[in-house]
């Protein structure tokens, strides 16, 4: 792990960091069940298999980043598939713990204590950027959007799961979860949460569908797909404040955006 302390560029940075460095321990352990599962290359809140959705493809061979890698375990199940994986994570914490899974597995790559929002990677270092909730959930997508662009290689790929608008409208104020059939709050005008419950204190980050969009188009970034996660009938989750497995199979509470950087500028 690289020992340098975290750059800081915003209060909201400064406050997920604090978060996760309290959180991380109670975190892995509420969830080691699923996360630790190192047969099975799984995403988001119901571990809906890569191998049925084909987010990443093959990823033999290929110098990748995961943005946002907590303990590594993501990471880690990628790099079994022969990705050569960089991680980054903004909590030494996390980092501390997937050291420990890395131990475990036997599978190892370097991990970087850095702000998502200024990655510290030169340009066109990476040709895939995964993020399973992450970094993307964390930071201002106007600054993370930027720095993933640039540091992609040409005809290079980001994929990143994380919540849908759907759920936001759905949660409503923080008080009124788990997520409802009802509309709880305005669509228009997303952009941010500032979470203050003692056990979760966080700033947190979401779009319309058009404002990704056009992001992304503003990046030269491309879209491929997006993947809408529905879990099974039977699917069970160690995150189960996140929805009910009825409203998650009835709306998409996650999704996966899959877009590739533009191969030039005609593009």
């Amino acid at each position: 792990m690289d020992g340098s302390r975290v750059s800081e560029s915003s209060e909201h940075v400064r406050k997920n960091r604090i978060h996760w460095e309290g959180e991380s321990a109670a975190y892995q352990k509420r969830n080691a069940n699923q996360l630790d599962r190192w047969d099975r290359l799984g995403w988001g809140v119901w571990d809906v298999s890569e191998d049925d959705l084909h987010a990443l493809g093959d990823v033999s061979g290929v110098d990748a980043l995961e943005y946002g890698c907590g303990a590594c375990q993501f990471g880690i199940k990628v790099a079994m598939r022969g990705a050569r994986v960089t991680g980054l994570d903004l909590s030494s914490e996390q980092l501390r713990h997937g050291s420990t899974k890395m131990a475990e597995t036997g599978v190892r790559f370097p991990v970087v204590n850095a702000d998502g929002e200024r990655i510290p990677f030169g340009d066109g270092s990476f040709d895939l950027v995964f993020c399973d909730h992450g970094v993307m959930g964390f930071a201002d997508p106007y600054r993370t959007v930027p720095e993933v662009a640039r540091v992609l290689r040409p005809g290079g790929v980001f994929a990143f799961n994380g919540t849908t608008p759907w759920i936001w409208v759905a949660w409503g104020d923080e008080d009124d979860r788990p997520a409802s059939r009802e509309m709880r709050a305005d669509y228009f005008g997303l952009r941010r949460a500032d979470h203050d419950d003692p056990e979760w204190t966080t700033t947190e980050f979401q779009l319309t569908y058009g404002d990704w969009i056009r992001l992304f188009r503003a990046n030269r970034l491309l879209v491929e797909d997006l993947i809408e996660l529905r879990p099974p009938a039977d699917a069970d989750t160690t995150y189960d404040d996140y929805a009910p497995l009825e409203w998650a199979r009835a709306f998409p509470g996650e999704h996966i955006w899959k877009v590739r950087k533009a191969l030039d500028a005609g593009s």
